[in-house]
């Protein structure tokens, strides 16, 4: 991954690669801005020729892969990667506890309150905070990159896989719809309903290979409807055949192994109406307009496509299923991209603190004191610091997220888990906290493949 670079005057140029930027500092021509993403400032000069980046966008429910894509004469490459974790359901049950001790608090003999007036509305456009923090974390990243590189357009991924088209495959006219974009809008969208998972079998067959299913055969009379698919491995669709349901469910319960059980139990269930929960779907599909338009007020060329093609163009590639590989990925250009990082940044939002003074019991009375100063010795709960212990127990190099204690001893979370009790004379500051945790990960899963090179070391400036 190249390293992002500013001028002297604070604005972005082209991204360097990392020996080049290891022999700028090494000479003096430069300093480091920013540890997370890896930021470095000319001293001398202001201003450049830069080439056209493109902030790619794929988000997602738990995390959300990010690009940045270059236009150089040899093509389209991806030189920066990154991954955002999401907090959603931590403050979904955050939301949950508060709203539990306030009830236990309603039901006790407490003082009366008289109840408010019933006058909430809430605006156009409304989204609950579990998933308005997605939509801010997108934001964020956004105006950051902005800043560090020199972003021309964007491209996001606002619709997952096109639900109208699929119900009502006329609308957009015959040509389209049959054309090879509806094939794969279909299969993403059963991928994403069964978590890419058979629904038959759940695996149990250990078949990777997955294909859209009709339930009822086309043979016996079966639509192409939505309604009419399913996600099977091979194995099961081959067993299956051109059985009816019914049938096949007599067959299986006769052969009464464990698969064969299984594939009778699901395809009960799914001729009764059963379908797997699409939480994770309505969370995306729930704010994908909204980081658009996010995006949209920030970077003015932004364009929006589907789950569909993006699926397409990485598939195409042989490219291997991640993130950030489906954030290059977007897109009408995502089709011809090469991919140049070896390792990405992981960015888990963290968030700014709690608002709660205290802890409390299972009954709700408090259980501790109030909060005291934020600030301790010069350091804040989320900064990130590395602690040389010189002697005892905890004696050596600990690098990652602080927590403060007012006694001066804190604590630091690093990536093999939390080390307590440590001085803070040892510690040193490299990132003042942001919201958000760092870390550096492999760009891509351990399989390999001949087009995308695998880190065999993580950065180190």
């Amino acid at each position: 991954m190249r390293v992002l670079v500013l001028d002297n005057q604070k604005q972005p140029l082209m991204p360097c690669r990392q020996a080049r930027a290891r022999q700028l500092l090494r000479d003096g021509k430069a300093a480091v801005f920013r540890r997370y993403p890896f930021t470095i400032i000319l001293k001398e000069r202001q201003g450049g020729d830069t080439q056209p980046v493109s902030l790619s966008v794929d988000p997602g429910s738990k995390t959300t892969g990010i690009a940045l894509v270059a236009l150089f004469q040899r093509g389209r490459v991806a030189i920066y990667g990154q991954h955002i974790v999401h907090r959603g359901q931590q403050i979904r049950d955050a939301l949950e506890s508060r709203r539990a001790i306030r009830r236990s608090r309603r039901n006790r003999k407490t003082r009366y309150r008289q109840p408010r007036f019933l006058n909430r509305t809430r605006p156009k456009g409304w989204l609950p905070p579990s998933l308005t923090s997605r939509v801010h974390n997108l934001e964020t990243w956004a105006k950051r990159l902005i800043g560090s590189a020199p972003v021309t357009s964007a491209n996001v991924e606002t619709v997952r896989f096109d639900m109208q088209l699929i119900e009502n495959p006329s609308i957009a006219g015959k040509e389209y719809q049959q054309g090879s974009l509806f094939g794969w809008e279909l299969r993403e969208y059963l991928l994403y309903r069964h978590q890419h998972i058979c629904a038959y079998c759940h695996g149990l067959t250990r078949d990777a290979v997955l294909e859209k299913e009709h339930i009822i055969p086309k043979a016996l009379g079966g639509s192409n409807r939505l309604a009419n698919h399913v996600l099977s491995c091979r194995e099961c669709n081959e067993d299956k055949g051109k059985l009816h349901p019914n049938a096949w469910v007599t067959l299986c319960e006769q052969r009464a192994d464990k698969v064969n059980l299984m594939r009778s139990k699901n395809m009960t269930r799914i001729m009764t109406g059963y379908r797997p929960s699409l939480k994770d779907a309505a969370a995306v599909n729930a704010t994908r307009y909204a980081i658009g338009n996010r995006i949209k007020s920030i970077i003015s060329d932004t364009h929006f496509w589907s789950g569909g093609l993006t699926k397409k163009n990485r598939s195409e590639q042989r490219y291997l299923k991640d993130h950030w590989i489906d954030a290059a990925c977007v897109g009408q250009n995502g089709g011809a991209v090469s991919l140049e990082c070896n390792y990405i940044i992981v960015a888990s939002a963290k968030g700014h603190g709690s608002r709660q003074m205290c802890r409390v019991d299972k009954y709700g009375f408090p259980r501790t004191s109030a909060k005291s100063h934020s600030i301790v010795h010069g350091f804040r709960t989320g900064d990130l610091v590395v602690a040389n212990v010189p002697n005892g127990k905890k004696q050596g190099l600990h690098v990652g997220r602080v927590a403060v204690r007012k006694n001066g001893y804190f604590n630091v979370q690093t990536k093999n888990g939390a080390v307590q009790g440590i001085f803070y004379k040892n510690c040193r500051i490299t990132q003042h906290s942001d919201g958000y945790n760092f870390n550096y990960g492999a760009a891509i899963p351990p399989t390999t493949h001949s087009k995308i090179r695998v880190a065999v070391s993580l950065p180190n400036f």
